[in-house]
């Protein structure tokens, strides 16, 4: 209950912040306290100029929650620069070419940036990205839409 509370709380306070202040992709996210590792990875991927770019994106973007659930020392060796393309294709994966907004979203394989495609589920227990719950949609930047998910999506291995 308290991580469902957790993430109602960050997925609430990104959506007021976001509404109340325009910005690119990158802005939004980096003007809410709950997306501080998803920038940070963004940054060491060297993605800030891209996701600024015009666009549209659709990110499915995770909570600093989200990327606590990854094994230990994960995330730590992804931020490493001998591991920037394995991050850049991490990352890439959470986004989708285009403007997808809530109300657009079916079932189905989805492509994205990276060039592969995650499955998206939508039921009478949410959507889902794999196995990463969407907990708040619909955030709009300048270039594009947030959906917000509860944990970090992984393309499958080649």
């Amino acid at each position: 209950m308290n991580k469902i509370k957790t993430l109602l709380v960050a997925a609430t306070t990104f959506i007021i912040a976001a509404q109340s202040q325009a910005g690119d992709i990158v802005d939004v996210a980096a003007s809410n306290k709950s997306f501080k590792t998803l920038v940070a990875a963004v940054k060491a991927a060297d993605l800030v100029k891209t996701l600024k770019s015009e666009g549209p994106f659709t990110v499915f973007a995770p909570t600093d929650e989200a990327f606590a659930k990854l094994p230990k020392g994960t995330l730590e060796s992804l931020l490493k620069p001998e591991n920037k393309q394995k991050l850049v294709s991490i990352l890439t994966y959470h986004v989708v070419p285009g403007k997808v907004m809530a109300k657009d979203v079916k079932s189905g394989m989805v492509k994205t940036a990276s060039g592969s495609s995650f499955k998206l589920k939508v039921g009478k227990k949410g959507v889902y990205v794999d196995k990463a719950k969407v907990v708040a949609t619909d955030v709009m930047a300048d270039n594009g839409v947030i959906h917000v998910i509860d944990a970090v999506i992984l393309p499958k291995s080649k």
